[in-house]
């Protein structure tokens, strides 16, 4: 070297020692050694067809199923199904624009949803991706959509009440912490209704709700959004929305990712209430994507796997044991019959599946016995051992009495009955069926249903009918502040009533049909 170079070097340019030890030499070696040298190796798909939100990916041998796919331009997929030379990719986003050749790579992640306490209050898609125009969801961390359920050993018994706040549900079908019970019923027979009105209901206590639509309209969706804000606590609610125009891979994920959300409460100790509505759209999703990624049709055309579909999704709800914090997770997936056909494919698979089902009536409904439930086709399977023991005792005879009543009735179509008692079970009958139907967000407290139960039970309403229930229903709850003090506390306590507890109990519900009977009637608000 010479000239300007010569006396740069002679200088100690660059990283030159200035004393001439020669360290820059071994600075420079230590980055040569620490630089990667190598291919740089990166596996790239194609797409060979594309169609319907789904995308056939060939080129990428090690992907994992339901793992994350980048499809460029921000677009998500995930892998559905793998088959020899190719993959079935469901796209999350709009992908009108892709065809045939495009790249896809592979995520090395598996499909994940945010979790943690900076999601109450929001409305978000299955992704986590806000909807409710808040900004940027504070997630305390991400959870893959798809996990193992609880194993047995780390179940606990269902023995803690979901208190749903609606009287038929309670006294007759009651629902545990950590139960599957299913809400099944024709189109238009109040289905999310009921579902609503238990999650609203848990304004009361210690339950955090998740509100999953798959593929529901958007004006159904927000009714039950604007149910809950007006009624409800939704800081203590997650609202997670696939509507009928999202793609279907969200569709597909969202009570996967429901449940996660879910499940996260459940494992920090608390106690998780899930809503789906419904899964019969959720099965006509899967079946959808499964003939579009050519899988084999089976019953009605849906995969062989739709049992399990929902078996590894209705399973992950759970009552966890002491050890591991004594969490919950109660689910209340929904299912549409047609025709009032229970035995359909759908329905008998999730019946199978669930530990009871809420069976909506169409013909109840018309009739203006809302909630529109069957009482002889429901049923719970955990029943009265979540009931508290006030509650149980209060029950009594009522479902026997209730059943002997629509049996006797429909026996007095054919002319009158003179028998007095006969007359009587109709008179028991009619007040029963007339506190059994309850308007929208009308919910009953359980000193509320405990007192009307007893008093049906000593026949307190026999003599006035549905017009004196109508009477007694908007003034029930003031009365019993102000003259079962003793009862409540002892409720709230979970004791059981003792006789003379329950005896006063009784006098005071007819204490309040006698002054109800000499008031003017008032009008009961809500709606069915």
């Amino acid at each position: 070297m010479t000239g300007a170079d010569d006396r740069t070097f002679e200088n100690g340019g660059g990283d030159r020692d200035q004393d001439g030890d020669g360290g820059w030499v071994a600075r420079a070696d230590a980055r040569i050694a620490g630089a990667a040298i190598g291919p740089d190796t990166e596996a790239v798909g194609r797409i060979e067809h594309m169609g319907d939100g789904i995308a056939l990916v060939s080129g990428l041998p090690d992907l994992r199923l339901m793992e994350l796919l980048d499809l460029g331009a921000g677009r998500r997929g995930f892998a559905l199904t793998l088959d020899t030379g190719h993959v079935g990719a469901v796209l999350m986003d709009d992908g009108a624009d892709l065809g045939a050749g495009d790249a896809v790579r592979g995520t090395g992640q598996v499909v994940t949803v945010p979790v943690g306490p900076g999601l109450l209050g929001r409305v978000l898609d299955p992704l986590g991706r806000p909807l409710d125009g808040g900004g940027p969801v504070d997630a305390a961390g991400w959870m893959p959509v798809e996990r193992a359920a609880p194993t047995i050993m780390d179940r606990d018994l269902v023995t803690q009440p979901v208190e749903t706040g609606v009287l038929v549900v309670d006294a007759l079908f009651a629902l545990g912490r950590g139960q599957r019970e299913l809400i099944v019923g024709d189109r238009a027979t109040g289905k999310t209704a009921l579902a609503v009105d238990a999650m609203i209901n848990q304004a009361r206590g210690d339950m955090t709700c998740v509100y999953v639509a798959v593929g529901q309209r958007a004006s159904a969706v927000k009714r039950v959004i604007e149910a809950v804000t007006r009624f409800g606590a939704p800081e203590r609610c997650v609202f997670v929305v696939a509507a009928a125009g999202a793609p279907a891979g969200l569709q597909w994920i969202a009570p996967f990712a429901g449940m996660t959300i879910a499940e996260a409460i459940r494992d920090a100790g608390g106690h998780a209430l899930v809503v789906i509505d419904d899964l019969t759209r959720h099965a006509a999703t899967h079946r959808e994507l499964g003939l579009l990624t050519r899988e084999p049709p089976g019953r009605e055309a849906y995969p062989g796997d739709v049992f399990y579909l929902h078996a590894r999704l209705l399973e992950r709800a759970a009552k966890l044991s002491p050890a591991l914090g004594g969490g919950s997770l109660t689910a209340l997936p929904i299912a549409e019959t047609d025709a009032g056909n229970l035995s359909a494919y759908i329905p008998t698979n999730l019946i199978s599946i669930t530990d009871g089902q809420i069976v909506l009536d169409r013909g109840l409904f018309a009739a203006d016995q809302r909630p529109a439930v069957d009482v002889g086709l429901s049923v719970s399977r955990v029943g009265g051992k979540t009931q508290t023991p006030a509650l149980r005792k209060a029950v009594g005879r009522l479902r026997l009495d209730y059943a002997q009543f629509l049996e006797l009735e429909m026996f007095t179509r054919f002319g009158r009955m003179t028998d007095t008692r006969v007359r009587d079970r109709i008179h028991r009958g009619e007040a029963i069926r007339a506190w059994l139907r309850q308007p929208r967000f009308g919910a009953l407290r359980p000193i509320d249903e405990i007192a009307v139960l007893v008093a049906l039970s000593a026949g307190v309403f026999d003599a006035g009918g549905a017009a004196l229930v109508d009477r007694v229903r908007p003034l029930l709850a003031a009365h019993l502040d102000a003259h079962a003090g003793d009862a409540a506390r002892a409720i709230a306590a979970g004791q059981a009533l003792d006789d003379a507890t329950q005896a006063k109990l009784v006098e005071v519900m007819r204490d309040l049909v006698a002054g109800a009977a000499a008031a003017p009637a008032r009008s009961v608000v809500g709606g069915a």
